[in-house]
């Protein structure tokens, strides 16, 4: 886990502002940091001087090079300004990470999301429970990390260096004893940040199965209930639950552990300087003013390193978000939306299908011209709803060559309906559905009854099953009309309906194809297969690297016109 990754800058444009504006606001800070502790050291020395002078104890170097009182006012006056560039200097970096934590949040969100929406549906990677916890509570929690991790990273970058070389210049010796005691926390950060990871990334992967078992329980809550299981389900949220917890409690039992390490490391460190500086100005071998001064900018040298261990367990959870995100983005290109040549009809030639090292399918042939409607049949498994995805763009052929329209209509195996009206599901995608379109498509499913603005619930509640299929194809329909589509790409669109319904749909289907557009139909229905032009029947896959597999064509001889 990289204290500052790299992609960070390359996704998110607001990072690198953040980093650019918090480095001129820490070289500030620190310079602001310089001049206090010189002004008050002197402030002190004037002050102090004249009373350790009468006690007879301002002799040696302790008096030398000392300002004269009148310049006490002026002194106190410039600490305070110091101080206060400092403090303002502080706050604008705060305000600078908290507003970048914002933007960084909305582009990586954004960046992720188009990915997501321009990647195959096919893809290999997160669930979609494991998708809305990372863009959802995990970028959420980058606010740590630019809220308290990033500006003291900042600071220990900017500001540490010369506060060091200020402190080396001033004092040689204080100055090579900070540089000797120093690595010692840096090394106790890596020690820690070790044992941080492995409990965070355990923490993380918890949350993350726990997102997936209730989105699981909530997406089959109704089956649950049917058959009694429900009590079951919640006891194993409960016991994911409780597991969530352990990792919490260890997390933060690193977190509070490492904190009272780094501080004493801290304290030791800053006590060893003081202890060298007190002893030479006890024996008048140092200048008072300069004593001061080192011994003030001491715990200013190990503060930001301190508050970079201690804030590192804040941002962990956003920076394991991030990681996950970042390889998102960076797969995208292996999961794409495939390329296809266009043409007037379909064409598909010798194309070979392969999905997670295994073939599904191929190799296939077939063609459909406009004005046909196209059956394909076999067995299941057979590779058919994978040819759809391949002529979506879905799938990569292996081999081969795939050719259809540009534009295209597509029907799945399961309609996919989503919380809202009928309306805006069959217009799925149009920010002003149009209303008559809508209404003809229902009609031609057998649903003119059917309300357009009657509210369904999550996953088309409301309706029955063969309802929302009818909603589905009536989508599809609609698509058809309003992108003037040339290619209807359907898979088992009439598994849950009766055969009046089938019979509506079919011809629906007929119809389109006599306007001129090219219809795929995938089904083992015999009354869908029977209202085709042709039926390609597709076989099992032959997969060389399967010993014993039969060879063959897997696209069969086409029947005639039905």
């Amino acid at each position: 886990m990289k204290p500052l990754d790299p992609r960070l800058l390359r996704h998110a444009r607001a990072a690198r502002g953040v980093l650019l504006i918090g480095a001129m606001l820490g070289a500030v800070r620190t310079l602001a940091i310089l001049a206090w502790s010189w002004l008050l050291a002197q402030a002190l020395a004037v002050a102090v001087l004249p009373v350790l002078g009468g006690l007879g104890g301002g002799s040696g170097r302790v008096s030398e090079d000392a300002l004269p009182p009148e310049q006490l006012p002026w002194l106190l006056l410039g600490a305070l300004v110091a101080l206060g560039v400092r403090s303002a200097s502080s706050w604008a970096m705060d305000a600078v990470a908290a507003r970048g934590a914002v933007q960084v949040k909305s582009q990586l969100r954004a960046v992720a999301l188009d990915v997501i929406d321009a990647s195959s549906p096919l893809r290999e990677g997160p669930s979609d429970a494991e998708q809305a916890t990372m863009l959802g509570r995990g970028l959420d929690a980058l606010d740590g990390y630019f809220s308290a991790y990033l500006p003291q990273l900042i600071l220990t970058a900017v500001s540490t260096p010369l506060l060091v070389l200020a402190v080396l210049l001033a004092d040689p010796v204080s100055g090579v004893t900070v540089l000797i005691v120093f690595p010692v926390i840096p090394l106790f950060m890596i020690l820690i940040g070790l044992a941080t990871q492995a409990v965070q990334d355990r923490q993380w992967a918890q949350l993350q199965r726990l997102s997936s078992s209730f989105l699981d329980a909530v997406s089959g809550l109704a089956t649950l209930k049917i058959f009694g299981r429900e009590g079951r389900q919640s006891a194993r949220i409960a016991r994911e639950t409780g597991e969530y917890r352990s990792r919490t409690m260890q997390v933060l039992r690193v977190t509070f552990l490492s904190g009272f390490v780094l501080d004493l490391a801290g304290t030791f460190s800053i006590a060893l300087v003081a202890v060298t500086v007190g002893t030479r100005l006890v024996d008048g071998a140092f200048p008072l003013a300069l004593g001061l001064f080192v011994l003030l900018l001491l715990p200013e040298v190990f503060i930001p390193i301190r508050q970079v261990g201690a804030a590192f367990h804040a941002s962990t959870e956003g920076l394991a978000a991030s990681s996950q995100v970042f390889e998102l983005i960076e797969r995208s290109a292996g999961g794409s939306v495939a390329e296809v040549a266009t043409s007037e009809g379909v064409c598909v030639d010798a194309v070979v299908l392969r999905r997670g090292g295994r073939r599904v399918a191929g190799p296939l042939s077939l063609s459909a011209a406009p004005g046909e409607v196209v059956g394909i049949a076999g067995p299941s498994g057979a590779g058919k709803s994978s040819l759809l995805a391949a002529l979506l763009g879905f799938i990569v052929p292996e081999e081969g060559r795939i050719a259809r329209p540009a534009e295209v209509a597509w029907c799945g195996q399961r309609p996919g309906l989503l919380q809202g009206s009928v309306s805006e599901n069959v217009a799925l995608g149009e920010s002003r559905p149009d209303a008559a379109l809508v209404q003809r498509a229902l009609g031609a499913v057998g649903l003119a009854g059917l309300d357009p603005e009657a509210q369904l619930g999550a996953t088309g509640a409301g309706l029955s099953g063969g309802q929302a299929q009818r909603v589905a194809i009536a989508r599809c329909l609609y698509r058809v009309w309003i992108r003037n589509a040339p290619l209807l790409l359907l898979d088992e669109p009439t598994s849950a309906l009766d055969a009046d319904n089938e019979a509506l749909v079919c011809r629906a289907l007929r119809n389109e194809a006599q306007a001129g557009r090219t219809v795929l139909v995938v089904s083992h229905r015999p009354a869908v297969l029977a209202a085709a032009d042709r039926v390609v029947r597709i076989a099992a896959a032959v997969d060389p690297a399967v010993p014993g597999s039969a060879g063959g064509t897997t696209a069969s001889g086409q029947e005639g016109d039905a």
